[in-house]
């Protein structure tokens, strides 16, 4: 077939406006495909050609648009309208919807946008162009009329046979054994979804049952009951498919989950109740009437019993029209990921990292496209908006009860929390009553996670009828130290006593214990708290090998108020003060009197003591809106850290300017250190070195702070000898430089039991580090593995000046490290350093590690 032309009209009266002249550089540099874009004077943008909608934005302010050649257009009403969350947009239409040229696909508010988005600039781009040439009709900046030629399209030769070629050319298949112990879960699955929004495909499962489920729904995923050891065929059609499988496959091969229930062991479930049952956990004898369960976090507890049943919050159950109560959904559904990406923000801010992946799961149900059609049938059917999602979830729990996989049941608990918190916006009662005294062991049926995120610190312990020891609850109750048991069967609601006994060493529950059970309970539980205890007695000595080398302990921190918590905890100084967290969740950049602030309080936590304060660390999996650098295929290697500075030097100059008032105002007793993140050589350093001196200049300072830089990348460790030259300290940041050494994305649930800091790899950057700077000037470690006794010990073996940890882990580090006989540990270096992999690294050092960890009591 000859060349085609084929011809789109404009969606909305609007001034014309060449792509290249679109304040955002990924419209502008073509990044996203060729095209066109119009200043909108209408309120109502339409459908430039006849086609299907293959994709909607959730925010409602981008559409995709596949015409019948398969050619996809994607028209983006506004800049940088993502963070408006969809107020004052209505969408018209659905994916999957077929449309005539000319129709309405949305209305907006365009005074509303004018006023809050950075331009009302809607691009028409043309995101599959390989087989296109396209050409603007009319010429920049004339105004044009909706339905109004606009663009022509050349298509090339053979366009008859086109459509089914670009099928072929960006879809892939593959058959894919699934290795994941738990199989595909909520987290495996948020993490998929995660995987096609990232790789800009389709992502399709199919079982061996024929069920297809495509990765953009949660719900449809854990429907598929896809286990351990099971395979599925995975189909990906869009831009990278073949890539996406690469990384599909690789998430599904891991025998690694980084929540697994280690502290929770596992036994038989047929064990529930009563008189019969006479061995625990491990096999150990129980009361003759105790109810035995799985434990899903260790620790002992006597105390009061309180039942506690989490109702159902009261709605309306009938709706008004289906138009206002499908709105109603949609802005309460906005609000609820509003509220849980902000909970997971601060549990990321707070290095509660178990929270956050629960939280992560929970957006990716209030996201689910399966759900919220199931509810608008619910509404077009006459529910209010609550009852509809009600109905929505309740059917999907109904499923998940026939499923065989037991860790799919466990999700019942995520699916009810997003239930009852989006009811609980329909109602004036949202506790239902379920209320207990501090320090009680609380009985339930099952709990959802927020709640138990909410009032975890009022609990002594936790005895459920339901759940398993890999659910979120039981993820959340180890996180927070919480003695808890499920799987007790619906007996344990029956239970009354005045006081029971809540034994998650051996696996039961006793109500009304005798004296000399309450007296052996009583002798067990003081044993599993005496390390602990003594720990925390001596949080606040120094941390002095038996060799006599002192290691300073620090604390990581994301924020002001952690510095006091810090200080508390026995902390030595600040090793990290996260500035990021600063800027994060916010439409545009703390001012510098809001920094200094924050700066000066975490200096007053600490008088004296070094507080290491980093500099704006924005880019790969920390972005925010306000903050433009140009794109990278790949972000962690993209403009971040010191890198941003040469495209944003005004907020380096007022974080600078912020950082030396708050030094200076703190007088004698400042001892404020900054560093500056994503070094890779030292000019870098003095380029920022430079900044500071004319800042203090300018601002009439003459002390000036210490100024460090972190060990992230390769580069950096092994010229070390050279930034030590400009640098007053050096801090190691084992996250990142175990990612880019072993090319192993931190952000990888596929690849965590691989990304391992004490791979000897890593371990040789280390050393070089130490090597070259340790004569010069101080070197420490601020990553996730310091808190890691075992890799604490080698890292302080080899010579690290201090170890900078969450302030809970403090105590216990201190503890750890005053019995580390360093020098039984050094002679091993040359050794380990010589190994193939982490494991043998580890295999290593096993018998070194119960030596390094055990505390005398």
């Amino acid at each position: 077939m000859t060349a085609t032309d084929l011809t789109l009209t404009a969606p909305v009266d609007g001034i014309v406006v060449p792509l290249d002249q679109v304040p955002d550089p990924v419209f502008s540099g073509e990044t996203l495909g060729p095209g066109i874009a119009l200043d909108p004077l209408g309120n109502t943008l339409h459908a430039p050609c006849s086609g299907v909608i293959v994709q909607c934005a959730r925010t409602r302010h981008a559409v995709t648009l596949r015409d019948g050649h398969g050619l996809e257009w994607l028209l983006h009403l506004g800049i940088d309208t993502v963070a408006l969350d969809g107020e004052g947009i209505d969408l018209l239409v659905r994916e999957d919807q077929a449309v005539s040229e000319g129709d309405p696909l949305c209305t907006y508010d365009i005074d509303a946008l004018a006023c809050r988005a950075r331009a009302l600039i809607t691009p028409l781009v043309l995101t599959n162009a390989e087989r296109a040439t396209v050409h603007v009709l009319p010429p920049p900046h004339q105004q044009i009329k909706a339905g109004q030629p606009l663009l022509t399209v050349r298509l090339g030769q053979h366009a008859g046979t086109a459509a089914t070629a670009l099928d072929d050319t960006l879809r892939a298949r593959r058959r894919l054994h699934i290795r994941l112990p738990q199989g595909i879960h909520a987290r495996p699955a948020a993490r998929l979804r995660a995987l096609a929004q990232q790789h800009e495909v389709t992502l399709t499962l199919t079982s061996d049952q024929g069920q297809s489920a495509d990765a953009k729904s949660l719900t449809g995923l854990l429907g598929l009951s896809l286990g351990n050891n099971q395979y599925v065929d995975v189909t990906a059609e869009g831009a990278t498919p073949e890539a996406a499988l690469d990384a599909v496959e690789a998430l599904l091969a891991s025998t690694h989950e980084a929540h697994a229930p280690n502290a929770g062991r596992a036994q038989d479930t047929s064990l529930k109740t009563n008189s019969d049952v006479k061995t625990g956990t491990g096999g150990q004898e129980v009361p003759e009437h105790a109810l035995v369960g799985q434990i899903a976090s260790e620790g002992i507890v006597l105390a009061p019993l309180a039942r506690i049943e989490q109702a159902l919050p009261e709605v309306e159950t009938q709706g008004a029209s289906p138009k206002t109560e499908t709105t109603a959904l949609r802005e309460a559904l906005t609000a609820l990921e509003h509220d849980i990406t902000l909970e997971r923000d601060q549990a990321r801010q707070s290095q509660r990292q178990a929270d956050a992946e629960v939280f992560e799961a929970h957006l990716a149900l209030v996201n689910d496209p399966a759900l919220f059609e199931e509810a608008v049938k619910a509404i077009e059917d006459g529910a209010s908006a609550a009852h509809g999602w009600r109905r929505a979830i309740d059917q999907e729990l109904e499923t998940l009860a026939r499923s065989e996989n037991a860790l799919l049941r466990e999700r019942n608990d995520d699916l009810r929390d997003v239930q009852r918190r989006l009811m609980a916006r329909f109602s004036h009662d949202n506790e239902g009553g379920a209320t207990f005294p501090e320090g009680a062991i609380v009985v339930a049926d099952t709990m959802t996670p927020s709640y138990l995120v909410e009032r975890a610190s009022r609990m002594g312990g936790l005895a459920l009828a339901k759940g398993g020891t890999t659910s979120h609850l039981a993820i959340l109750a180890r996180a927070r130290g919480l003695p808890c048991l499920v799987g007790l069967g619906a007996s344990v609601l029956d239970v009354t006593a005045e006081s029971a006994l809540l034994d998650a060493q051996h696996g039961y529950l006793l109500a009304s214990p005798t004296q000399d059970q309450q007296a052996d309970a009583l002798d067990r539980q003081s044993a599993l708290n005496e390390r602990r205890m003594k720990a925390e007695a001596n949080a606040h000595q120094r941390a002095i090998t038996l060799g006599g080398t002192e290691i300073g302990i620090y604390a990581n921190i994301g924020t002001a108020e952690e510095a006091y918590a810090a200080a508390e905890s026995g902390a030595d100084g600040i090793g990290l003060f996260r500035s990021e967290f600063l800027f994060l969740d916010r439409d545009r950049a703390p001012s510098a009197a809001d920094q200094q602030d924050a700066y000066a309080r975490a200096l007053a936590a600490l008088p004296g003591k070094p507080v290491i304060i980093r500099l704006l660390d924005i880019g790969a999996d920390k972005q925010v809106p306000y903050v433009q650098a140009p794109s990278a295929p790949n972000p962690a290697l993209g403009i971040r850290g010191v890198r941003l500075w040469q495209h944003q030097p005004e907020l380096l100059e007022t974080q600078l300017d912020a950082l030396l008032r708050a030094g200076q105002d703190a007088g004698p007793d400042s001892n404020l250190h900054i560093m500056v993140p994503m070094v890779t050589e030292a000019r870098e350093l003095a380029w920022v070195r430079q900044r500071m001196e004319a800042r203090a200049s300018a601002l009439g300072i003459e002390t000036l702070p210490k100024l460090g830089a972190m060990i992230e990348v390769p580069s950096a460790a092994l010229n070390a000898g050279t930034l030590a030259a400009h640098a007053d300290f050096l801090s190691i940041g084992t996250n990142d430089l175990t990612q880019y050494t072993l090319a192993m994305d931190r952000e990888a649930d596929a690849l965590a039991s691989f990304a391992d800091a004490l791979h000897p790899a890593v371990l040789r950057l280390i050393k070089e580090t130490i090597d070259q700077a340790g004569a010069t000037c101080p070197v420490g470690v601020c990553g996730g593995a310091a808190a890691e006794t075992l890799a604490a010990c080698v890292y302080a073996a080899m010579g690290v000046a201090e170890l900078s940890v969450e302030p809970t882990r403090i105590a216990t580090l201190k503890q750890a490290l005053r019995r580390l006989d360093e020098q039984t540990l050094i002679a091993m270096i040359p050794d380990l350093l010589r190994q193939p992999d982490a494991a043998h690294v580890r295999a290593r050092l096993a018998d070194f590690s119960l030596t390094a960890t055990e505390t005398p009591s």
